[in-house]
């Protein structure tokens, strides 16, 4: 009985450790770029892997970006998410997330809403003052 319930207790671990995870391909909330999550050391990355439009069949850059040395430099490919760390079994915070659209860097806070989706907040100073957007898993 003692063994059975180690082994119980052990799957429940591993199931909730596999359920809270957020590493894999999402959508952004507009669907027009798939952003890879991953995890190196204890910590969560995500980059940008496909884009939706591609101009003449060259490569966006970050033409927003206000360093203009980076301005030429290709999205695809480009860490958006970086230096997360779980604070529980839905949350990751202490990341920074960069926006390409305007090419402003903010704090940022991740949510497993559930397996489908996430909401990504990002924010200047306080959670309270910032925008949610919402992942949603690829295919």
């Amino acid at each position: 009985m003692k063994m059975l319930l180690t082994g119980l207790l052990y799957f429940s671990v591993l199931l909730s450790a596999w359920a809270a995870d957020i590493e894999g391909v999402w959508f952004n909330e507009e669907k027009t770029s798939k952003i890879q999550i991953y995890k190196q050391g204890d910590q969560y990355f995500g980059k940008i892997i496909w884009i939706k439009e591609v101009e003449a069949n060259q490569p966006k850059k970050d033409v927003n970006n206000p360093d203009e040395k980076l301005r030429n430099r290709p999205l695809m490919g480009m860490v958006i998410l970086s230096n997360f760390k779980s604070d529980g079994e839905k949350v990751w915070s202490g990341g920074k997330i960069y926006d390409p659209r305007n090419g402003k860097i903010y704090s940022c806070k991740i949510t497993k809403v559930s397996d489908r989706e996430l909401a990504v907040r990002g924010y200047i100073g306080t959670p309270m003052l910032g925008r949610t957007t919402t992942f949603t898993k690829a295919e």
